[in-house]
């Protein structure tokens, strides 16, 4: 070797270190490759081959069996929900008596806690057993029964007592309220349906429209406003079939003759007639008994 060969090469370098398998790859060429351009100190971003095949999480839908958790780890599995059950109670006033606490729910009399306790007086815990009634009278399926007005039932099964209209009414706003609220809502405007529940409920009540109203409405505002709009709803209708009784009785036709002339529906006018003449009969005996009342 010359001198000035020897002079190019240190007299203590050391072997060269042997190239690794596989070198690492910088990420600039990785994202030339992939057609991704980034800042300085950005994260490598996916291709869009790369996106489509990622799986999409369905929302709602429980997580993959492999899924892991942001640091790398693999993730709990859910816990399972556990299902719900009737309470213990319950079940047992539904073997009791089914005709109450059965697959039908009917409305309880007012005291059956009292006479619950005096037909089992060692069978029932008094509190628990109040826990239980409370579930029991504020499940959507017995206020779907109060709201439809039925009677008051006792432990025999029998009826013994008319549901109170303010009761009707306000279990009628809270099933709507629900269903309103429920994750299956329903698309259909549920208003006028319950306005017209609401209605069924003025006139099964044998009230006047004042009376009624004092004693249905309490302080939800919007719900007030609801009843109002039924009630505006129903004077029309009434406004309505009294039209059509007095044209009806003034033309001396048929029933299906006067529909035919109007082209109504036999059927329908049938329903107005008769809603309009039970309302006369109605309104004549309310005034009959204003006139007998004695004077106070």
């Amino acid at each position: 070797m010359t001198d000035s060969a020897s002079a190019l090469v240190p007299p203590t370098a050391a072997p060269a270190a042997p190239a690794p398998a596989t070198a690492p790859v910088p990420a600039a060429a990785i994202d030339a490759r992939a057609g991704v351009t980034r800042q300085r100190g950005d994260a490598p971003r996916r291709s869009g081959s790369d996106r489509r095949r990622t799986p999409r999480r369905v929302p709602g839908a429980a997580p993959a069996a492999h899924a892991v958790a942001a640091d790398g780890s693999a993730a709990p599995e859910p816990a399972a929900r556990a299902p719900q059950r009737t309470h213990p109670l319950l079940e047992k006033l539904a073997a009791l008596y089914p005709a109450l606490f059965g697959a039908v729910f009917r409305p309880l009399k007012r005291g059956i806690f009292q006479d619950l306790l005096a037909a089992h007086p060692d069978a029932f815990d008094r509190d628990a057993l109040k826990v239980a009634l409370g579930i029991h009278t504020r499940s959507t399926r017995y206020l779907q029964s109060v709201a439809a007005g039925d009677q008051r039932h006792d432990l025999q099964g029998q009826p013994v007592e008319d549901m109170a209209p303010e009761h009707v009414h306000h279990a009628l706003l809270e099933v709507y309220r629900r269903r309103k609220n429920s994750k299956h809502r329903p698309t259909e405007d549920l208003q006028p349906k319950l306005r017209n529940r609401m209605i069924a409920a003025f006139e099964a009540s044998g009230l006047t429209r004042e009376a009624y109203i004092e004693r249905v409405q309490g302080r939800d505002e919007a719900a007030n406003a609801l009843l109002e709009e039924a009630l505006a709803e129903w004077s029309a209708r009434n406004a309505k079939d009294e039209a059509l009784l007095r044209a009806f009785e003034a033309s001396g036709q048929s029933l299906e003759a006067f529909a035919d002339m109007y082209g109504l529906v036999p059927r329908t006018v049938g329903q107005q007639l008769e809603r309009a003449r039970r309302r006369q009969a109605l309104e004549a005996q309310a005034a009959a008994a204003a006139t007998t009342e004695p004077a106070r």
